[in-house]
C-alpha cells in the first residue's frame, strides 16, 4: 500500500526487541560477526592487560589486531543497524511528517548512504590492492598489511548490498 510508512522502530524496550525487517538474506551473518569480533577483542585486550600487569611488558601485536577487530566490529554492526534503521539519524526529520514524506526521506537518505558505501568499497579495494602491490608490512608483527585491508572492501560491499536492498524496498513502497 502506498500510504504505509517505512518500518521504523519507535521506542526500544529491553524486554521486547523490534522484529527484524524482511530481508532476502538473514542478518545473522552480521550479528555473529559482531559478536565474534567483540568477544575476540575483549579476550585479546584482557590478555594484554593481565600480561602488562604481571610483567610490565605488553604484547605488541594486540594493538594491530585490536584496531582490525574494531573496524570489523564497526562495519558489521553498522550493516545490521542500517537495515534495522537503528543507525544515528535525526528522528525529528526521519519520523516526522506524513507517511509519504517519511518514505521519501528514507529513500533519499538510503540512496545517499548507498552512493557513499559504493565509493568506499571501490576506494578500499584500491587501497588493499595498493598495499598488496607495494608489499607494505605492519610495524609490530611484520605481516603484510593487505592481510588486514583485504577484508574491508568485502565488508563495505556487504553494507552496499544491504543498502541497495533497502533502497529497492523503499522504492517499491513509494510507487
Amino acid at each position: 500500500m502506498p500510504d504505509d510508512p517505512v518500518p521504523v522502530p519507535s521506542s526500544f524496550s529491553p524486554d521486547t526487541a523490534p522484529a527484524d525487517p524482511p530481508t532476502r538474506i538473514s542478518l545473522r551473518f552480521e550479528d555473529w560477526l559482531t559478536v565474534l569480533s567483540l568477544g575476540a577483542l575483549a579476550c585479546i585486550t584482557m590478555a594484554n592487560v593481565i600480561v602488562r600487569y604481571l610483567t610490565d611488558e605488553s604484547f605488541a601485536w594486540t594493538e594491530e589486531i585490536s584496531i582490525f577487530l574494531l573496524v570489523v566490529l564497526t562495519m558489521s554492526a553498522g550493516s545490521s543497524a542500517f537495515v534495522r534503521r537503528l543507525h544515528i539519524r535525526i528522528e525529528l526529520l526521519a519520523d516526522g511528517g506524513s507517511p509519504a514524506r517519511q518514505r521519501r526521506f528514507a529513500l533519499a537518505t538510503d540512496s545517499i548512504c548507498l552512493l557513499f558505501f559504493t565509493g568506499l568499497t571501490v576506494m578500499l579495494g584500491r587501497m588493499a590492492l595498493d598495499e598488496f602491490n607495494w608489499g607494505d608490512t605492519s610495524p609490530a608483527i611484520g605481516v603484510p598489511t593487505w592481510w588486514y585491508s583485504m577484508w574491508l572492501p568485502f565488508l563495505s560491499a556487504i553494507i552496499t548490498l544491504r543498502l541497495a536492498g533497502m533502497v529497492r524496498r523503499t522504492w517499491e513502497t513509494i510507487r
